[in-house]
């Protein structure tokens, strides 16, 4: 039976996200939710933790959906809420990264997508996808260690300069001092134990704001893309930056990818991050879940 019009939809807007352009953007999507015959709800929250807390809420209170505003950080909020339950997840992209909306074919231009998503729950359609769990935290799109998870850890940790500049900094002083790191993986049972500069595990092709890092990866397939890049030098590290954007990357000698459904990663004091958050120190489990999402105004203009 197709949800009537009128149907309650929870709103996540992510106040950061595109330095602005969520907030921004919110007042235009929330009008064309309506005009659509939705009743959005903006639920009250200015940080990652109080938007898990109030999309959880409204997904035990059996909201339509929840409509995430903003980036893949926003997503990644309503994912712990939605992942597991009927309820769909709508995503409007806003942010500086819109890695899970590119890999979905969302629209980008935000209205649109707004109504993409109004348009699947009003005829009660949805798209099932995997998603990837690690303890408690759900991912959608890759979970990453090494270098890149060290920049994020050191950016993190930086209070200048703000923005975007503050991760090169973080990448220049990674750079300086980047070195093979060992890790063990434990791939749906099989056991190795490499040097690497970085291991990608991917649900999504991309990260990293347009990233092919995973260019196979197929969120429906019920299996990880695990790319494993081997020790490079600073040179061409810094040289494979366009073709991880292509995703000819893989095609570099130094470069594995497995497939698996399992992940198990263990290397001393190193942390994972997925849709650009931080998940969980190493040793940490990967499971594909699949058909563990359901998302709303994929395939549409």
């Amino acid at each position: 039976m197709s949800p009537a019009p009128g149907l309650d939809v929870a709103v996540l807007v992510s106040p950061s996200a595109g330095r602005g352009r969520a907030s921004a953007l919110s007042g235009v999507v929330l009008d064309g939710l309506r005009t659509a015959g939705l009743a959005p709800r903006v639920l009250p929250a200015v940080t990652g933790a109080q938007a898990e807390k109030e999309a959880a809420a409204a997904v035990a209170a059996g909201t339509g959906a929840v409509v995430a505003i903003g980036g893949d950080g926003a997503a990644h909020a309503a994912l712990q809420a939605v992942a597991g339950t009927t309820t769909p997840l709508a995503v409007v992209p806003a942010g500086t990264g819109n890695d899970l909306a590119l890999a979905l074919g969302i629209p980008r231009d935000a209205p649109a997508a707004a109504r993409a998503a109004a348009e699947d729950l009003l005829d009660g359609e949805a798209r099932s996808i995997d998603a990837g769990r690690t303890g408690e935290r759900w991912w959608s799109t890759v979970l990453c260690c090494g270098f890149d998870s060290a920049v994020s850890d050191r950016a993190n940790r930086l209070r200048w300069p703000r923005g975007r500049r503050r991760y090169d900094v973080a990448i220049l002083a990674e750079l300086a001092r980047l070195r093979p790191r060992e890790v063990t993986m434990v791939l749906d049972g099989a056991a190795r134990t490499v040097p690497v500069t970085l291991v990608a595990v991917g649900n999504t092709p991309w990260y990293g704001g347009g990233m092919q890092v995973c260019p196979s990866a197929d969120p429906t397939d019920g299996t990880f893309d695990v790319t494993v890049v081997g020790p490079m030098s600073r040179l061409e590290l810094i040289r494979s930056r366009p073709r991880l954007t292509a995703g000819t990357h893989v095609q570099h000698p130094t470069v594995t990818v497995i497939r698996a459904a399992r992940v198990e990663l263990s290397c001393p004091g190193v942390t994972t991050y997925a849709d650009g958050e931080p998940v969980a120190p190493l040793p940490a489990t990967a499971e594909c879940v699949p058909g563990a999402v359901r998302i709303v105004g994929t395939g549409r203009g």
